[in-house]
């Protein structure tokens, strides 16, 4: 197994640390632990990208893996968010079919012999959900943390719905039958 590929399997163990520290009350300053996992895994995320393209150890595994991983951890916290009643649910639940919709359009496309690169607008969401993720995480201390945090998730939540759409219009040659 490459180096690339268990940067991968670290951030899918480290999902279980983050959830200890998220919800686990009894543990000091355990958001701010939580918070350090996220990015950590958060950046692994982009180093094993890096990784594997600059050194060509791009594999089966870690293309499933990798955005398998991704999800993972940001379903996982957005699932926190619920249980801590910093997010409603019925965003989580947008976001979290978005990424359903997405996985199943992706293997679709992949049966037909075609790859569905990731969008610009895609990526900005992956951003925009992941900043979310850590204010909330973080929950600030200070008078406009709370707007901060409405800021981003209505923009990761725009961006969820647009990026979807995207991706099916985009794409929509492949939900055809083919003959």
């Amino acid at each position: 197994m490459n180096l690339p590929n268990k940067i991968t399997i670290f951030r899918v163990i480290m999902i279980p640390v983050f959830l200890v520290f998220m919800l686990v009350p009894e543990i000091p300053y355990g958001n701010y632990f939580a918070a350090i996992v996220f990015v950590v895994a958060c950046l692994s995320d982009a180093l094993d990208g890096y990784l594997a393209r600059k050194h060509n150890l791009v594999t089966n595994f870690g293309k499933f893996m990798d955005p398998l991983a991704d999800k993972l951890l940001v379903c996982s916290a957005l699932i926190c968010f619920v249980e801590l009643s910093y997010m409603p649910a019925w965003i989580v639940i947008i976001i979290i079919a978005r990424e359903f919709i997405i996985s199943g359009f992706r293997l679709i496309a992949s049966d037909n012999g075609v790859v569905i690169a990731a969008s610009y607008c895609g990526k900005f969401k992956t951003i925009a959900q992941m900043i979310a993720c850590i204010l909330l995480i973080v929950q600030l201390p200070f008078s406009f943390a709370d707007v901060l945090e409405q800021i981003f998730i209505w923009l990761a939540l725009l961006l969820t719905v647009v990026s979807l759409c995207e991706y099916i219009w985009k794409n929509r040659n492949i939900l055809k039958e083919t003959k």
